[in-house]
């Protein structure tokens, strides 16, 4: 196994992570201005955030399965390419149902992207696994982080037909991804090494709990992401200021993948898990009750503890699941962070029969939850990660 990570390998796997997580992470950008165009109640704004994770996350283990019985390296082009011209032309759809679909279109992208990206960063990695997917997982933060960034002037200047110009960066990612599969190819293990190293057991119990830490701080995420930018729209501010909120949000959250990988892997997976999963409730009430500066500071916090341990849970899912990677990779991001995506609509709907105030308390006590979960985690280092069967390439 390799002692480092191999930089160009890494860069071309972050690249395509970026691109991905750069269409997704326009969603949310779009949502003050399609409301304004549809007219969309809170619930229906939620089912915008409810269609892309149903197919950018719910689907992912079955992709993951794909991986690991039949390999699938083409998954990564093709998934760039998908998830940048599908949200492209979602942004200037011309009906509220045909934006619904063309989102979930461009959700499938994703999820046809990460299970195949996740295994690859393992197989790029060698020893510093969790440092490995924290590099992968900055690519993918950096780009759900610039989505609004990008998407918000575009629209401003062009309206929502600026928002066609969102595949470009997507569709030159997956030009260079074409060109580097043979380079990306080589880094396969071969079958014996891959039997020889999957000694470990497959605990399903242990992923099972961590599913659930995923899916109650997801809960709390992709609420945060529905619904930030309409709560200060709500509190008199303008959408550009909303989404800026959101992209400091995001953007720390990739400052603190910096940290948290390369902490992990020197003191463990679970305590780093432990102490960003405690700390993220206090920080979304002091965003909702104090806001201002102080608010501001605190959702960055929110998105070092949530985003900044992501490559963390993923390395999780995979030692826990060493013999199946690809399909441990599509759960965790996928089916657990999905809950998270569909709660979102659950969160319009209290939203809509309550208040913002409300719905974004809920999100606020969801870690709780989480971290009585994630207590019960056994560590999960020193196990296996490279899956016993063989994948054809």
């Amino acid at each position: 196994m390799r002692d480092g990570i191999d930089k160009r390998a890494m860069a071309a796997l972050a690249a395509g992570h970026f691109g991905t997580d750069f269409a997704n992470g326009t969603v949310p950008a779009l949502l003050p201005f399609l409301v304004d165009r549809f007219d969309l109640s809170y619930t229906l704004a939620g089912a915008l955030i409810l269609s892309s994770a149903l197919s950018s996350s719910v689907v992912q283990p079955l992709f993951g399965l794909w991986s690991d019985r039949r390999g699938g390296i083409w998954l990564l082009s093709v998934g760039v390419a998908v998830a940048g011209v599908g949200i492209a032309l979602a942004s200037d759809a011309p009906s509220y149902p045909l934006v619904l679909a063309l989102v979930f279109v461009s959700g499938l992208g994703v999820a046809a992207f990460h299970p195949e990206g996740s295994k690859f960063a393992a197989y790029v990695s060698g020893r510093r696994r969790a440092s490995g997917m924290s590099a992968f997982s900055i690519g993918g933060n950096l780009g759900f982080a610039l989505g609004p960034t990008v998407a918000t002037p575009l629209i401003v200047w062009f309206g929502l037909a600026g928002g066609l110009l969102l595949a470009i960066p997507c569709l030159a990612i997956a030009a260079a991804l074409v060109a580097l599969t043979p380079f990306l190819r080589s880094f396969v293990p071969t079958a014996e090494v891959r039997r020889a190293a999957a000694t470990g057991e497959d605990d399903y119990r242990a992923l099972g709990l961590l599913l659930g830490v995923i899916a109650f701080r997801s809960l709390a995420w992709f609420g945060l992401i529905a619904f930030v930018p309409l709560w200060e729209v709500s509190l008199g501010h303008s959408k550009a200021h909303g989404n800026h909120l959101l992209s400091l949000m995001l953007l720390a959250g990739g400052l603190g993948t910096i940290v948290a990988g390369p902490a992990a892997d020197r003191v463990g997976r679970r305590p780093v898990l432990l102490v960003s999963t405690a700390a993220t409730a206090p920080l979304i009430l002091v965003f909702v009750t104090v806001g201002g500066a102080a608010g501001a500071l605190a959702l960055a916090g929110v998105g070092i503890c949530v985003i900044g341990t992501f490559g963390v849970t993923m390395v999780m899912s995979q030692e826990y699941l060493p013999r199946h990677i690809g399909m441990a990779s599509g759960l965790s991001i996928g089916l657990s962070i999905g809950i998270g995506g569909i709660a979102a609509v659950g969160l319009g709907a209290i939203a809509d029969a309550i208040d913002l105030r409300a719905a974004l308390y809920v999100c606020a006590a969801a870690p709780v939850a989480g971290l009585v979960l994630a207590v019960m985690l056994p560590s999960s280092r020193g196990r296996a990660l490279e899956p016993e069967v063989a994948v054809p390439y």
